[in-house]
C-alpha cells in the first residue's frame, strides 16, 4: 500500500487511493509507475532543450588522469552534496582547457536530472542576450530565478558599466536562494579587469556566501596527444 500511495502521491491525483482494493493495486502500480517514468522523463528532456547546453557533459566521461592536480576530491565533494538544494555556488578558476566547462556542464546536467531548471551560458552569450533583450527586467528576472545558473567563460568578453551591473543583479538576486556556478580564466584579485572594484567585490562576496572557490591547474586537454 505504501508504494501505491507514492506514486498517486507523485502524480497527483485527487481520489483516495486507500479506496482501491488489494487486488486494484497490484494492477495499478506497473501503470502507474510506468507513468509516472514516462513524464520524469518528459521533463527532463523538456529542462535539457531549455537548458543551454549545446553538448551533453557527464561526470564519468571526464578524465582525470591527465592532470593529476586538479582538485578531484574537492569538486566530487560537492558534486555528491545536495547543492541545488542547499543553494551553493561553485566557482572554478584556471587557465583554457584544464575542464573547467566539462565539469560546469556535468553539474548542470546532474541538476537537469533531478529535475531542476537550469540554464547554461556563455559570459559572452549572456551580455548579447542582455544587450537585444526587449524586456531586459524581464530576463534578468528569468536568470535570477532558475534553480541552477551556469555562468561560462567569465573573464573573456569586457562588460560595458551597465551590462557588468546587470551580471551583478543576476547573481546579487540569486544569493542564498539558488546556485550558481562560474567559470573563469581570472583569479578573484583580477575580477577588476572587467567590473569596477566596488562591483567586482559585491559580485565575489555573494558568490562566496555559501560558495566553493576551485583552481583548476595543469596542461590543456585540446593539446595534440602524442
Amino acid at each position: 500500500m505504501t508504494k501505491i500511495l507514492e506514486v498517486w502521491k507523485d502524480l497527483k491525483f485527487v481520489s483516495d487511493a486507500q479506496a482501491l482494493t488489494e487486488e486494484e493495486q497490484k494492477s495499478i502500480l506497473p501503470i502507474l509507475e510506468e507513468e509516472l517514468r514516462q513524464r520524469k522523463c518528459r521533463r527532463i528532456q523538456y529542462l535539457l532543450n531549455r537548458s543551454g547546453i549545446k553538448r551533453i557533459k557527464r561526470l564519468e566521461d571526464f578524465d582525470w588522469k591527465i592532470n593529476p592536480k586538479l582538485p578531484r576530491e574537492a569538486f566530487l565533494e560537492f558534486a555528491k552534496s545536495p547543492w541545488v538544494r542547499q543553494s551553493k555556488n561553485l566557482v572554478l578558476v584556471g587557465p583554457a582547457g584544464v575542464g573547467k566547462t566539462h565539469l560546469a556542464t556535468s553539474l548542470c546536467h546532474q541538476a537537469i536530472q533531478e529535475g531542476e531548471t537550469t540554464v547554461f551560458v556563455s559570459c559572452f552569450d549572456l551580455v548579447g542576450k542582455l544587450k537585444n533583450a526587449r524586456n531586459k527586467h524581464a530576463l534578468i528576472q528569468y536568470y535570477a530565478a532558475v534553480r541552477a545558473l551556469c555562468l561560462d567563460e567569465l573573464g573573456y568578453v569586457f562588460p560595458s558599466p551597465e551590462e557588468a551591473n546587470d551580471i551583478f543583479q543576476i547573481i546579487s538576486k540569486r544569493s542564498e536562494i539558488a546556485s550558481t556556478i562560474v567559470t573563469t580564466n581570472l583569479i578573484p584579485s583580477q575580477w577588476g579587469k572587467l567590473f569596477d572594484p566596488a562591483t567586482a567585490t559585491a559580485i565575489l562576496d555573494r558568490l562566496n556566501l555559501k560558495g566553493t572557490f576551485l583552481t583548476l591547474e595543469g596542461k590543456s586537454y585540446r593539446q595534440p596527444k602524442h
